[in-house]
């Protein structure tokens, strides 16, 4: 990308999108087009084929998405299907249409089966079935992949698609409710800590083993990947490290400071057993993660003590 380039940041206040913007600008790219829901809903697509038309971007970053952790996966399910479809299928046709330079799609880990053999490998998609509380949500990143692979194959286009693992940082979700599990032990935990609460409760067994990356991490190399890479073959962008909920949960309970218990609760789903990325391709390719899993919880921790206020609102 020229730094003079139009580039358009599809969920630019989500987790990825925020870090994504942040990033551009660190390096220099500062021609960024960026719209709220409010702004532009992409859902429609009279109004993305407007928006396309009117603006001419000459790179776009697909971060938007409905995104939310096992129980929202599991409540909204036709939301996540319908919603993250109309959005994918949507910007990826304007961007077609409208002679979009580069594209990149962002996915998810959980496009991989239940029981896939680890590390997953990008040749593992589709081999068995989906977990079953995140099919929906699945579903409609794996289209989102073919899409982009298929225009290529159609239409001679460069839309790629990378695969981040489970991702935390600045502006993540901390709802008690619908956040992913990394951000709601921070919360928890805080919140336990000031209330003097004699335990956490956690949900499943804290065996499930999980990879976690550290936004900014994935924001390098999604610009890493827009600038070098080519391949119609989607790439998994992660840590290669994986470790338990349990551990983690302990981790974070070290980081905030908390010296109570930790109560797990197996009645609750521990959803896919296992999920770690084989990164060996990305990492091949020239890219690492740069951030220990303890340094970005202490990053992420901190910006969540300084925005307290607004994240409890929530």
């Amino acid at each position: 990308m020229e730094q003079e380039s139009k580039i358009y940041v599809a969920g630019h206040r989500g987790l990825v999108g925020s870090a994504i913007v942040r990033t551009l600008r660190e390096n220099g790219y500062h021609n960024l087009i960026l719209k709220t829901s409010q702004e532009l809903n992409l859902t429609r697509q009279t109004d993305v084929e407007t928006f396309f038309a009117t603006e001419r971007p000459d790179y776009v970053f697909l971060a938007a998405a409905k995104v939310g952790g096992i129980n929202a996966n599991n409540t909204y399910r036709a939301e996540f299907l319908y919603d993250n479809l109309m959005i994918e299928a949507n910007i990826i046709h304007s961007a077609y249409l409208y002679n979009v330079k580069k594209l990149l799609f962002l996915g998810s880990s959980c496009i991989y089966p239940k029981f896939c053999p680890q590390p997953m490998k990008e040749e593992y998609l589709l081999t068995d079935f989906l977990e079953p509380t995140n099919e929906p949500y699945a579903i409609a990143k794996i289209t989102g992949i073919k899409l982009c692979e298929n225009y290529c194959r159609q239409y001679g286009v460069n839309f790629i698609s990378a695969m981040p693992t489970n991702l935390y940082g600045p502006y993540d979700n901390f709802d008690l409710v619908n956040s992913h599990v990394l951000p709601a032990l921070i919360r928890k935990t805080h919140e336990a800590k000031i209330s003097n609460a004699k335990q956490v409760e956690i949900w499943g067994t804290g065996s499930a083993l999980r990879e976690f990356l550290y936004v900014e991490d994935l924001a390098k190399a999604l610009l890493f990947l827009m600038n070098h890479y080519n391949d119609i073959q989607f790439v998994n962008v992660g840590t290669g490290e994986e470790i338990s909920i349990k551990d983690l949960a302990l981790l974070i309970k070290d980081v905030v400071g908390y010296e109570g218990e930790l109560a797990f609760d197996p009645s609750k789903p521990d959803g896919t057993p296992r999920k770690l990325l084989d990164t060996s391709k990305i990492n091949a390719a020239g890219w690492k993660a740069e951030l220990s899993l303890r340094q970005g919880l202490e990053v992420t921790y901190n910006w969540f003590l300084e925005n307290y206020s607004e994240v409890r609102g929530k």
